[in-house]
């Protein structure tokens, strides 16, 4: 049986200082065997931590689009930020990869894909994040959840860890599988586990962001 968190941030972030090995020592503590590292507008992290990792790592990226964050899961290469949400899903395509939601109806979080936009790729949708823990109001969540049983779509799960604290504060208790073929239909199998982070640590993301810019990282 896995313990998935589907959602972690590294250094590679923009906003995150976490670096890959922490992450690894953390996850064997805690017993969390599977992960997406899903960095913004990059791949690098992801895929060097699947060289290193002793258990599952899938190769992910939060893409800003025009209308919102998209997350690509099983991804070869990153795929740039400010593409269309239509082009945007045809390049995760092309690389085989899965078409993921993250903190979905978030109301305080500029980033997030607007609702009309949701509803309007449903049919392109392989999974929704129904839990987030750094979304901070529990009717959100609700409306994922009822969102991803509207359209029969698989829910998934993670932290959105930007700090080593945070990692596995949401997670999937789901089967084993192979790859990229299986991993939907395993996860549908799955158990939704976790909590909300404080949201405080927005704050210490915002200032690693800020910091970051500062020494022209």
């Amino acid at each position: 049986m896995l313990k998935a968190d589907l959602h972690i941030h590294t250094e590679y972030s923009m906003d995150c200082s976490t670096p890959l090995e922490k992450i690894i020592s953390r996850c064997q503590e805690l017993g969390i065997n599977c992960i997406a590292i899903a960095d913004h507008s990059t791949t690098e992290g992801a895929i060097k931590m699947q060289e290193m990792a002793p258990f599952k790592v899938i190769v992910a990226e939060e893409i800003l689009t025009r209308h919102g964050e998209i997350m690509g899961m099983f991804l070869k290469e990153t795929i740039p930020s400010g593409l269309s949400v239509e082009e945007t899903i045809a390049r995760i395509r092309a690389q085989g990869g899965l078409v993921n939601i993250p903190h979905p109806f978030e109301t305080i979080r500029g980033s997030a894909i607007n609702s009309p936009m949701i509803e309007e790729i449903a049919d392109q949708i392989d999974l929704v994040e129904v839990l987030n823990s750094r979304s901070p109001f529990p009717k959100n969540s609700n409306k994922a959840l009822a969102f991803a049983q509207k359209h029969g779509l698989v829910r998934g799960a993670g932290s959105d860890a930007h700090t080593i604290h945070e990692i596995g504060h949401a997670y999937v208790e789901m089967p084993e599988f192979a790859g990229r073929d299986d991993f939907l239909q395993a996860l549908a199998q799955g158990r939704i586990c976790g909590r909300r982070s404080s949201p405080a640590l927005r704050l210490f993301s915002t200032w690693v962001k800020l910091n970051k810019q500062l020494l022209g990282r």
